[in-house]
């Protein structure tokens, strides 16, 4: 039995179509996130950085209730940082507002670029519905 069901949020329809991935993936109680950035449902990037941030982590929040599941039930996540030294003190007050606190798995990782011009974070993580 093939229990892989596809996760798109009706706010994530376009970028599903113009990517070509999905936003999530959900296999029996497990969802695994594709990384979220900061853009609005246009696709277009948000410049300020705590906005950009905010608007990350709203994406991934919009991804794990279409899955079924909440931030709570994050077990491991990976972030991916641009200038990671010079906007983490900012990521984490962000992270820390919205995310709860030492309850996943994380990784950070600082890379040169992402998928778009302007995108300083991606948040990529896997969850278990309870």
């Amino acid at each position: 039995m093939n229990d892989r069901q596809l996760i798109v949020p009706d706010d994530m329809q376009l970028l599903a179509e113009k990517a070509g991935y999905a936003p999530a993936v959900k296999v029996g109680k497990t969802l695994y996130c594709a990384g979220q950035v900061g853009r609005t449902a246009d696709l277009t990037v948000i410049e300020d950085p705590e906005q950009q941030f905010l608007a990350a982590w709203e994406n991934l929040r919009l991804v794990l209730a279409a899955g079924g599941c909440r931030f709570e039930d994050v077990v491991e996540m990976t972030t991916y940082h641009v200038e990671m030294s010079h906007f983490m003190p900012l990521f984490r007050e962000v992270k820390d507002r919205v995310f709860p606190r030492g309850t996943c798995a994380w990784t950070c990782v600082g890379v040169s670029e992402l998928a778009r011009p302007g995108l300083l974070v991606e948040i990529k993580c896997v969850a278990v519905e309870r």
